[in-house]
């Protein structure tokens, strides 16, 4: 094994993401290691990380599967040393404006969502400092 690949328990370390969903997202074509030991191992590199850090981003947003698929792909295709049609070019940079604009109401809402939750917790520890102790 290379310095450059790395077996899966430390690329779970890395990423802060189960060996079972590493697996999982492997089974749902999302990220595939770059490469196998002779002994079968599943082998990834530092581009395999970086693409599983992006859907452990999108994750906690709530993008679907299939949402973080068709990311990755325009990404994929944007980031790849092809040339593309213009009109192609500009239906993946739509794609990606479009989940950076998700992406952004998402994370507006879940701050909404916090301040919302900061505030009952304020109010139950206001309540439980009026209530003489026993």
């Amino acid at each position: 094994m290379s310095s450059e690949h790395m077996q899966i328990g430390e690329v779970a370390t890395r990423t802060e993401l189960s060996l079972r969903t590493i697996r999982h997202y492997e089974e749902t074509g999302l990220v595939i290691p770059s490469a196998r030991s002779q002994g079968g191992f599943r082998l990834y590199t530092e581009a395999d990380i970086a693409r599983l850090m992006v859907i452990r981003r999108m994750k906690p947003l709530g993008f679907t599967l299939d949402e973080m698929r068709a990311l990755l792909e325009a990404t994929d295709r944007l980031d790849s040393d092809e040339e593309l049609p213009p009109e192609e070019r500009e239906e993946l940079l739509e794609r990606l404006r479009g989940f950076d604009q998700a992406a952004r109401q998402r994370v507006e809402d879940l701050r909404t969502q916090l301040s919302r939750a900061e505030e009952f917790a304020a109010t139950l520890a206001v309540r439980l400092a009026r209530i003489p102790a026993p």
